[in-house]
């Protein structure tokens, strides 16, 4: 085909259609409204796609292949983490989030409620027990946006400019927190010492001023609980900065809830509350704070309340100051609400309710079990190091490979034999995980998979 395309589906494709809208918004080309993407971010060329599809029966084919060449975690024994994390998800959350009320609803709003609105608010609630906190957003996309936005919401609350991050912070979700912070704030890693945070570093960059927040993480990237997170908040508060800590929620049945020790903003991600691995996916985030005006006022989330209707005994829910978002003020709003993961929440509230404290607290002493021998049992295999053993680990810990091969190799010869490793950090280190799905013959497998491999 030669000349202009205009597809049947799409009516701005025309042609003269889209000259149209670039005339009205003021642009030359397309091009225009990509010209802050920088180079090296942009592909240059059209999208390597495949032949069009002739029939419904050949897209089907061909999706078929492409999705045969996932190697997913139900084929084979996984060691990964660092984010994403494989927990055991009950039958009956899936039962409930695959009702058509939840499943099909768009994240704004249902045209009927049938129940979304409770479900969330039920959500919320689980989730304040379990951080120790009044108030709980509607989950944005993912655990990345939620830091960028508590963090953002620390700049908008103190006026301060600068973000301190005191823990080891993937390095994906840092560039995240930078891109998402960038038009206003200015990110200093302080870095860590021994794994932990470098308290006399972060009071010295604290005593240089104009600090917003400091942020850190509990666990950590490396998986370590750092006793130093009580002292962080209090030298943030001594300074004028508002304390940012991002958790794993389903450590919180063993260790204690970031509010207890300062925390003003909570974030993170409800992945491992009851939401599936999906290749990389199935995430949703949260953000919670006291229910201190100052703090609410800049959440641009959604919040869902409840209260009383005209009937007595009834009750209502929906959403509480509607007025703070960009759904209500557009582009006058702190942030753009955008498409949340409410459905992910959904999961998440099922799946407190059915574990209760004491099964949080099970799954957590279970997790922290099996992550304190798999240390101890990885550590004591010719050409394996655990750097930063002595310190409490949840789920994650950092492993360093003395022998011949590079991480890498490691994790493509333990592919070889049908186990995930995990991710690479460096040419030596790789960050190994362990959840309460893994049994002790699991740990033991892959600590006798390394020892051959090593040989």
């Amino acid at each position: 085909m030669t000349g202009p395309f205009a597809h049947p589906y799409i009516p701005n494709a025309a042609p003269d259609v889209k000259r149209e809208m670039l005339a009205a918004v003021g642009a030359e080309s397309v091009e225009d409204f990509y010209a802050d993407v920088p180079a090296g971010l942009r592909l240059g060329r059209p999208l390597d796609l495949p032949a069009p599809m002739r029939s419904e029966a050949a897209l089907v084919r061909h999706m078929s292949g492409l999705l045969g060449r996932n190697t997913s975690t139900r084929d084979v024994l996984s060691f990964l983490g660092g984010g994403v994390y494989q927990h055991y998800v009950p039958a009956v959350v899936d039962e409930v989030v695959d009702r058509s009320e939840f499943l099909t609803a768009y994240a704004g709003e249902p045209y009927e409620d049938h129940g979304r609105f409770q479900a969330l608010w039920e959500y919320q609630s689980l989730m304040g027990e379990l951080l120790e906190l009044d108030v709980v957003n509607v989950p944005t996309y993912d655990g990345f946006q939620a830091a960028g936005t508590a963090l953002r919401m620390a700049g908008r609350v103190t006026g301060a400019r600068r973000l301190l991050v005191a823990s080891s912070v993937a390095p994906d979700k840092l560039s995240k927190i930078r891109d998402y912070v960038r038009p206003d704030h200015d990110v200093v890693v302080v870095p860590v010492v021994d794994g932990r945070a470098d308290v006399a570093a972060v009071r010295a960059a604290l005593a240089e001023g104009d600090v917003a927040a400091v942020y850190a993480e509990a666990p950590s990237y490396l998986g370590i609980v750092d006793p130093a997170l009580p002292e962080l908040g209090e030298l943030a508060h001594a300074s004028g900065a508002l304390y940012v800590v991002n958790c794993n929620p389903i450590s919180l049945g063993v260790v204690a809830p970031p509010a207890s020790y300062g925390a003003d903003i909570v974030c993170g991600d409800v992945q491992p509350l009851g939401v599936h691995m999906s290749f990389g996916g199935g995430n949703a985030g949260f953000i919670a704070t006291r229910d201190d005006e100052p703090l609410v006022a800049e959440f641009p989330s959604r919040l869902f309340g409840v209260v009383p209707t005209a009937v007595e005994g009834e009750y209502g829910f929906g959403d509480v100051a509607y007025e703070r978002t960009s759904f209500a003020i557009r582009e006058e709003g702190k942030e753009w609400v955008g498409t949340a993961a409410a459905l992910n929440g959904i999961a998440a509230g099922v799946y407190l309710a059915l574990m209760g404290p004491q099964g949080m607290r099970e799954v957590g002493e279970t997790i922290m079990a099996n992550t304190r021998y798999a240390i101890t049992r990885l550590a004591a295999v010719p050409g394996v190091e655990v750097p930063h053993a002595d310190a409490p680990h949840f789920a994650d810990f950092a492993v360093r490979f003395t022998g011949s091969r590079t991480a890498a190799e490691v994790n493509d010869a333990l592919l070889e034999r049908g186990v995930f490793g995990g991710h690479a950090l460096s040419e030596r280190d790789a960050l190994y995980c362990v959840t309460e799905v893994h049994t002790k013959d699991d740990i033991d497998r892959l600590a006798a998979l390394l020892e051959e491999i090593a040989k």
